[in-house]
């Protein structure tokens, strides 16, 4: 009987381009486990990030704006979301494998802190060492999240490592997430900030808004096919030079105007304080951290397994944990 997994496995090798990763060529697990009849590795990894924890938090986990009012702002899962469904079409455009392009996207930002790029600067104060998210969330695959990790490809531990930083991905598939999350930020950042008043549309720089395009849907349509113009067939995921040059100056427009020092970025000092006020506080009270955080201590460390707890919180769940702890509560007599 011919497993479903392996016809899987030979309509790949088909289909791809000769520069996809192929399931059967992973270089495989850390610990090495019987293969599923039905699904490729990577189709296997992809479900185990959708049912773990560190996914489901990420609803509760800010993108950019902290406690907006509204429905409609994005949220660390949303972004998620948006930039797995813009780099599966860019990569069956480009015939890469899309279950390790998907993997890698639902995987990227598994170790955000709450409070987006607040927490994260927060926590890279305290940690020993820094605190950088895309390491984070390796961290959480690897050692965290399940019964010592969730044992997931070298690729998919690859692309989640290096979706940011200075080292590229050594996939086809990790380049593109890498390209396709900051393709996702810049439109949904701006859609964002309009939506919430933080910026007016006579504010967008003209000369880039009329290369990309007004909405977000021509934005994103007109870099995925740059993308893909200049990705296929070539040794890299990459762009034309003058969108590159105009994904850089929208990103330096939205930090000057949206990401620093705007009205909606008004409570990013005291969720700062929040982080470090906890972070200080176990530290000082190790003892309250609960006999599984404990064990993790001693094999990581304090500061270690205290950065690691917080990271983990969702942004309403550190707010609950430190009014329980710092605020006085009323009491009958």
């Amino acid at each position: 009987m011919v497993l479903l997994r392996q016809q899987i496995e030979k309509l790949e090798e088909t289909i791809l381009s000769p520069r996809a990763a192929l399931s059967k060529n992973s270089r495989g697990r850390r610990r090495e486990e019987k293969q599923c009849d039905v699904r490729t590795d990577f189709q296997r990894d992809r479900d185990r990030i959708i049912h773990s924890k560190s996914f489901r938090r990420l609803k509760h986990k800010t993108q950019v704006f902290i406690a907006p009012e509204g429905d409609h702002y994005r949220t660390r899962l949303t972004h998620t979301l948006e930039v797995s469904q813009i780099a599966r079409t860019a990569a069956r455009a480009l015939r890469l494998n899309e279950d390790l392009t998907e993997a890698i996207a639902l995987g990227h930002d598994l170790g955000h802190t709450p409070f987006g790029h607040a927490g994260e600067e927060a926590l890279h104060d305290l940690l020993p060492g820094g605190f950088r998210h895309n390491e984070q969330s390796l961290r959480v695959v690897e050692h965290l999240e399940g019964d010592g990790g969730l044992n997931l490809t070298w690729e998919v531990r690859d692309g989640i490592h290096k979706h940011t930083g200075p080292e590229e991905p050594l996939t086809l598939e990790g380049q593109l997430v890498r390209i396709c999350d900051r393709i996702a930020y810049i439109n949904h950042d701006i859609d964002d900030a309009l939506r919430a008043g933080i910026l007016q549309s006579g504010q967008l720089p003209e000369r880039e808004m009329t290369y990309v395009g007004w909405t977000g849907s021509e934005r994103i349509n007109t870099m995925i096919r740059d993308l893909m113009q200049n990705s296929n067939d070539a040794p890299c995921i990459t762009t034309s030079d003058g969108l590159k040059e105009v994904m850089d100056s929208l990103r330096d427009f939205l930090f000057k105007n949206v990401y620093v020092g705007s009205a909606a970025k008004s409570e990013e000092q005291k969720a700062k304080k929040i982080i470090k006020m906890l972070y200080r506080y176990w530290i000082e009270h190790t003892h309250e951290l609960g006999a599984e955080l404990l064990e993790q201590s001693t094999r990581y460390g304090v500061e270690r397994t205290v950065a690691d707890y917080i990271a983990g919180m969702t942004d309403r769940y550190i707010i609950a944990i430190f009014e329980e702890i710092f605020l006085p509560r009323p009491w009958k007599a």
